[in-house]
């Protein structure tokens, strides 16, 4: 438990547990830096020890407070296992921050044999989500922030072949992964009605980062050319962090925001309500939730 480790130093999110995936690099080390230093507790879910203990001793030596909780999105047992070990650990949870994601440049698959960036993009964070659900809606006013991307509007969605099995192009099952986490949202944000637990998706920026820079080959050559060009992490950021936090968007729900956090339209297949049906219930089957 941590109740008696939260920070008793000044800032508007003191005594907020807030959870953050991917916060060893780019815009999400970002947000779980600034969440600390406004106050709140932040739990760190990450794949490396080294990274997350060093992200963590920065965060502490800077006044915070941070649990650190590692985890393997390639796996969907490792993901059942952080979030039993979150619920052991901290007695609420206030904000969570689904912001992990990965890219391809050619077919993998994850530890369950199933297409990686759909499964550690879309399935993990589905299914990291609803296992912490019910600590969500006890801690209610609370937040779920899904970190998408603009480039869900380019993703078709087939649900016969969610996988690419039938022609796999990178750049598309990441599209189509994005484009997963909107529908996601706006079916989540509609069985969370009657609650006072919000979720909403966002598109962060194109942003310079490592991200893509693990991959080998023409993709990892175009994100060095175009760095120049990208936003940092820290401009990109900020819309997570707003949808966070700000009081203002407090009971706003089922929204998708761009990178200047305005709210704004997302694609037009992604408000196929029986799309969003059925990617929910096919997400339950292949997590073994349903």
């Amino acid at each position: 438990m941590i109740a008696r480790t939260m920070p008793q130093n000044e800032g508007p999110l003191n005594g907020k547990v807030m959870i953050v995936t991917g916060p060893t690099s780019g815009i999400g080390e970002v947000t779980a830096k600034e969440l600390a230093r406004r106050g709140a507790h932040v739990v760190l879910v990450c794949r490396s020890r080294d990274k997350g203990d060093t992200l963590r001793s920065e965060i502490t030596r800077n006044g915070g407070t941070a649990t650190l909780v590692l985890s393997d999105f390639e796996s969907l047992a490792d993901v059942r296992r952080a979030a039993t070990e979150i619920l052991e650990k901290v007695p609420k949870i206030d904000v969570l921050v689904n912001n992990a994601g990965a890219i391809q440049t050619e077919r993998r698959n994850t530890k369950d044999g199933i297409e990686l960036t759909f499964g550690v993009n879309h399935l993990a964070p589905f299914l990291f989500t609803n296992l912490l659900l019910d600590r969500l809606k006890a801690s209610a006013p609370s937040r779920i922030v899904n970190v998408a991307s603009r480039a869900h509007k380019r993703g078709g969605f087939d649900l016969e072949d969610v996988e690419m099995k039938k022609g796999y192009v990178p750049f598309v099952a990441y599209c189509r992964s994005k484009l997963a986490n909107v529908l996601f949202t706006y079916e989540l944000a509609r069985r969370l009605e009657g609650t006072t637990v919000t979720t909403n998706a966002l598109h962060p920026g194109v942003i310079a980062s490592g991200f893509g820079r693990n991959t080998p080959g023409t993709f990892k050559t175009l994100v060095r050319i175009a760095a120049p060009f990208m936003w940092t992490p820290e401009k990109g950021a900020q819309t997570s962090l707003k949808l966070a936090t700000d009081p203002s968007l407090a009971a706003v729900t089922g929204k998708y925001f761009d990178e200047k956090g305005r709210e704004t339209r997302s694609s037009d297949l992604s408000y196929d309500v029986a799309l969003q049906k059925g990617l929910w219930a096919l997400s339950e089957r292949m997590t073994g939730l349903a």
